[in-house]
């Protein structure tokens, strides 16, 4: 009894083999010449990190939403729209930290619930009727079956 798990005759071919090697090696020179990239990243954010990932703080103006100068202008508003003041306490500098605002995700978590329920409610009426069209189907066959004897 053979088995039907063989290669192909035709992936065992040198020009395959070479256009194989050359597309797996392109692919493994992109993702080391990344993870290199990202080693020297991140050796250069090292230098010039805010001083509250590396070291303790002391949040000073709890977490607040962001006007349009300050939107613009500081790198700390831009990701969420939300930044607090934090204190470092060994270096006793004050710095702005993005935040997330309680509000905002409360806001998102009642908007995804909702997004979740309709989906719910919109895949259960579809089973239904798709259980009701089976169900008239399967007697529609059992009605031809009965009128053909």
């Amino acid at each position: 009894m053979e088995s039907d798990c063989r290669i192909p005759v035709a992936c065992c071919r040198p020009r395959v083999l070479v256009l194989h090697a050359l597309f797996w090696g392109l692919v493994s020179l992109r993702v080391f010449g990344a993870a290199l990239l990202s080693e020297e990243r991140s050796a250069v954010r090292q230098l010039v990190s805010p001083c509250w990932l590396l070291e303790d703080f002391v949040v000073t103006t709890e977490c607040s939403q962001c006007n349009a100068f300050q939107s613009t202008s500081w790198s700390s508003c831009a990701t969420t729209g939300y930044v607090e003041r934090v204190n470092c306490t060994r270096s006793n500098k004050d710095e702005y930290k993005s935040c997330r605002s309680a509000v905002l995700e409360e806001h998102l978590f009642w908007k995804f619930e909702a997004a979740m329920l309709a989906l719910t409610v919109s895949f259960a009426v579809v089973v239904v009727v798709r259980q009701r069209w089976l169900d008239r189907l399967a007697s529609e066959k059992v009605r031809r079956q009965i009128e053909s004897i």
